[in-house]
């Protein structure tokens, strides 16, 4: 891991980092409503519940070991090779459970055709954790560049082979040949790049040093993972196959801008926070910049999409979803709502504060499965959807107090700091719906809809952030003027 992170080596990572999922989740824009307009909603939610299981179960099956080797001080390979052997054989342990359990499993969920598909892709299980330690390497060099490249083909390529395999009409099979192509390559991509060679070296000593961090943070994972899936699961075992299958193509597609910023950022803060935190002004200026700037950036994808819901449905997934379109909405109002909190994960991570991250995780994750649960057992998915906009507003202003009191910052002034892209945001979309409601029969079809839309909101906002986030401007353009110097973070905008 370097020895000095500064502005410079953060941006250009994380510009590495947003070039790799913007050619990714790019290809997504492109490929999911292809899919979404050959296949069915009981394919894509069917596919959509297997799916979710084997991320569980992989999950768990890491451990949380790779991110404990990121926070060591030293690149011990005795200790790497113990770490890979350990998450290996997890990992088939995960992956024989599930195949063996798969019938029960898919009962359990509502999905009983989901079954043999769990079968077959328990193998993802092996194949996504073996890349783990290796991945964990290039992170501890803050070296993200040479894994964008492989990234990216990784997606290219299993794309293209699920639209070809959609086109001749291998249906649910598609999908799941995107999976199994991208995570090869990817796999293949990450050893290339790293250098990393197994040996068979085992101590289970060393293993269970990393496991006070591990542990921390796999609790938190579960807890994360559990709020972000509920959802889903829910919607299958109470609404259906179909609304799965409406919430997952919904949810894939307002989970794009999100996924382009928000894991290229995550990614690179985790490994550059821990080498802050010793430094808390240094880290404070840190974390109130990347929250207001990745807000700046994101609030208006979200809410925008909020607002040009009903045309963009038409136009990205056809008729058959037309109906779905206040779930693309809802979602992409209440993953919206969350912008602001984009940072504190890594943050909390990177400080060392796995306790508060778990224990605030666990809370976030009842309330969205109780929310979610509550809205579809007694209405529609619409329902759900507004409970779950409510919550993550809620969760907006607890995340926020207990990140800043856990850096001992003052809580309204970094409140408003963070959500202020945010009302500029939601004033955009609200005009630009308004005028949607009002003037859009006068014109000629959904596309001009979107495209006139997209234009009137981007000026809007413009106009409003150079009202509103003129000390954060002038602190970006200091900070483009002087790339090429080194130094640490400048303090977050006033």
């Amino acid at each position: 891991m370097p020895s000095n992170v500064n502005a410079k080596s953060v941006t250009r990572n994380v510009g590495w980092s947003v070039l790799s999922k913007t050619g990714t989740f790019g290809l997504k824009f492109v490929t999911v409503p292809i899919l979404a307009r050959i296949l069915s909603p009981e394919e894509f939610g069917t596919v959509a519940v297997a799916l979710t299981v084997v991320q569980f179960l992989a999950m768990i099956g890491g451990a949380g070991l790779a991110s404990a080797l990121i926070v060591e001080r030293d690149e011990d390979m005795a200790l790497i090779h113990s770490a890979f052997w350990a998450n290996l054989a997890v990992s088939l342990l995960m992956a024989l459970g599930l195949f063996v359990f798969a019938t029960p499993l898919a009962n359990l969920l509502g999905a009983p055709d989901a079954a043999h598909l769990l079968e077959i892709m328990s193998l993802l299980i092996p194949l996504q954790l073996a890349g783990d330690v290796a991945y964990s390497l290039l992170a501890r060099r803050m070296n993200f560049s040479k894994d964008a490249a492989w990234t990216m083909l990784s997606e290219v390529v299993g794309a293209l082979v699920a639209v070809v395999a959609a086109l001749l009409g291998f249906g649910i099979w598609s999908l799941l040949s995107q999976l199994f192509v991208s995570a090869l390559i990817r796999l293949a991509g990450l050893y290339a790049v790293s250098g990393y060679v197994p040996r068979f070296s085992f101590s289970p000593t060393r293993v269970l040093s990393l496991c006070r961090f591990s542990f921390g943070m796999m609790g938190a994972e579960i807890a994360n993972f559990i709020t972000f899936q509920s959802p889903m699961v829910i919607i299958g075992r109470y609404l259906g196959l179909s609304d799965a299958g409406a919430y997952s193509a919904a949810n894939r597609f307002s989970s794009i801008p999100n996924q382009i910023v928000l894991s290229a950022v995550m990614g690179v803060l985790f490994p550059a926070f821990s080498q802050m935190a010793e430094d808390r002004e240094r880290r404070s200026q840190a974390l109130m910049l990347s929250t207001q700037v990745t807000t700046v950036l994101l609030a208006p994808m979200m809410f925008g999409l909020w607002a040009l819901a009903e045309p963009a449905m038409l136009v990205l997934f056809g008729k058959q979803w037309a109906a779905a379109w206040p779930v693309l909405g809802l979602l992409a109002l209440s993953k919206g709502l969350l912008t602001p909190c984009s940072t504190y994960i890594p943050y909390l991570k990177g400080i060392g504060q796995g306790t508060l991250l778990f224990w605030w995780a666990v809370i976030r994750a009842v309330a969205t499965t109780g929310a979610v649960a509550y809205g579809a057992i007694g209405g529609t998915l619409v329902e759900a959807m507004v409970a779950l906009c409510l919550v993550n507003l809620a969760a907006l202003v607890g995340y926020t107090w207990v990140v800043l009191r856990a850096d001992r910052l003052p809580f309204l002034r970094g409140f408003l700091m963070s959500v202020r892209p945010l009302a500029s945001a939601f004033v955009m979309a609200l005009v630009v719906r308004l005028l949607l409601q009002a003037y859009g029969s006068l014109l000629p079809n959904a596309l001009l809809q979107v495209l006139v839309g997209t234009a009137i909101g981007s000026l809007i906002y413009l106009v409003l952030v150079l009202l509103t986030e003129r000390p954060l401007l002038l602190k970006l353009r200091d900070m483009v003027r002087t790339r090429g110097t080194s130094g640490s973070m400048p303090a977050a905008a006033e």
